[in-house]
């Protein structure tokens, strides 16, 4: 039987997402991205090379998986064309792997022009977005003034309706926000060529993802974390997208009943990038020291990322929001120096660090890096691994030690039952 799996991140994104797509779909055929943009950052190393990808699914890495990039994903055409040199230069293949639905939203300069002058106007309210213009897209999405990939097809209906959007964006940027405009006839002469180039990849697939749920393992892959879904997350410091279950329906056109099996991926401590609310933030040593071997810095927008213990008051709300059947659990290893660490279990408001309740376990002072079978692991680690599976009631089915592709252990087969 196939298996068709739903893959989250269950905190505030940068679990580790792209490492364990990119271990999966050694047993599928296909690979989904279905809402954000290249907001996302998924860092793989293969073969001792670093890619990171910001927009193509993770799968790419693979020759024999179709990588889908559906409707819910807003797509920059310029990021786009330089991620795709950037896979072609480093040798790995393209063509007929990569399809991208017609119905996609594109991101326009104007976009990340209202996204960087609205932050600048908010100040120290701001939200801390990645200023690449996806919250300004998905809002021509609902105000029905968008322009998707179709409308490409027909360029004189295109110029129409890009002028009508940026009339509007430009009148937004020079009135409101005090801001420059942007020239209308530039934007058009940038991105009708590099639509040229990339529109061989453009249809539309979803005929592509119902054929391959029926009869082959599908991921679908989460592009931001569970805290950063716009109606679920710590708003209003949050993505402008669904990124939990809900999310993938919408951004792909298939119904929930074709999901087997929803895995939640989740950091062994909790990060986050950006503004907002983080209870159990270190801000004292262990933090930094935590930052540093973990090496937390965003592979999106390069800022620094927060560090903090794990807290499963989130995790337990990943679990239920997503029906989530089970974890992988990143990053064990950047915890291996520690003589002492918490996990978060109970706390009166997400938006105060104090009175949280913890559980404080014995650190294992050893190295894990690399390990692939989990009876190797040292005892304290598989006591706080048992910890975690104990009071969230769910199986850890996965555990990354490195950040290598072959640095996993499978506790159990997810693609088997």
């Amino acid at each position: 039987m196939n298996k068709n799996i739903f893959l989250v991140g269950t905190h505030w994104g940068d679990e580790g997402k792209g490492k364990i797509v990119d271990v999966l779909t050694e047993n599928a055929s296909g690979c989904i991205r279905f809402q954000g943009g290249h907001n996302a950052g998924h860092t793989l190393l293969i073969n001792g090379k670093q890619v990171i990808l910001h927009l193509i699914p993770s799968g790419i890495m693979r020759d024999h998986v179709k990588s889908i990039i559906g409707n819910g994903v807003v797509v920059s055409l310029e990021a786009l064309q330089n991620e795709l040199n950037d896979l072609e230069s480093n040798n790995i293949t393209i063509e007929n792997k990569l399809f991208i639905s017609e119905f996609c939203h594109v991101i326009l300069p104007s976009h990340q022009s209202i996204d960087l002058a609205r932050e600048e106007f908010l100040g120290k309210k701001s939200i801390g977005t990645t200023g690449r213009g996806i919250g300004p897209t998905y809002e021509d999405k609902i105000a029905r003034r968008g322009i998707r990939l179709i409308d490409f097809f027909n360029e004189k209906t295109l110029l129409t309706k890009i002028k009508s959007s940026m009339d509007y964006h430009n009148f937004l940027l020079s009135e409101y926000y005090k801001s420059s405009i942007v020239p209308i006839d530039e934007t058009v002469n940038k991105l009708i060529p590099i639509f040229e180039k990339i529109k061989k990849y453009v249809s539309d697939v979803t005929p592509i993802i119902l054929e391959l749920t029926k009869k082959s393992n599908i991921i679908f892959e989460g592009a931001q974390g569970t805290m950063l879904d716009i109606d679920h997350g710590t708003y209003p410091y949050v993505t402008s997208s669904n990124t939990t279950y809900p999310g993938l329906t919408t951004g792909t056109g298939v119904g929930s009943n074709k999901i087997n099996y929803s895995l939640g991926i989740t950091k062994s401590y909790t990060t986050r990038v950006g503004n907002g609310p983080f209870p159990t933030e270190l801000k004292d040593d262990i933090g930094k020291k935590i930052a540093e071997w973990g090496g937390e810095v965003g592979a999106t927008t390069g800022r620094a990322r927060r560090c903090g213990w794990l807290d499963l008051k989130i995790l337990n709300k990943a679990i239920q929001l997503n029906n989530l059947n089970g974890i992988a659990l990143t990053k064990l290893d950047v915890l291996d120096n520690l003589e002492k660490i918490k996990i978060a279990k109970s706390y009166e408001s997400e938006n105060e660090s104090s009175n949280i309740e913890y559980f404080e376990v014995d650190g294992w002072k050893t190295s894990t890096q690399g390990i692939s079978k989990l009876q190797d692991l040292p005892k304290n680690a598989r006591n706080y691994i048992e910890t975690i599976e104990n009071f969230s009631n769910i199986s850890i089915d996965l555990i990354s030690t490195g950040a290598a592709r072959e640095d996993i252990i499978f506790v159990n087969d997810i693609f088997e039952g």
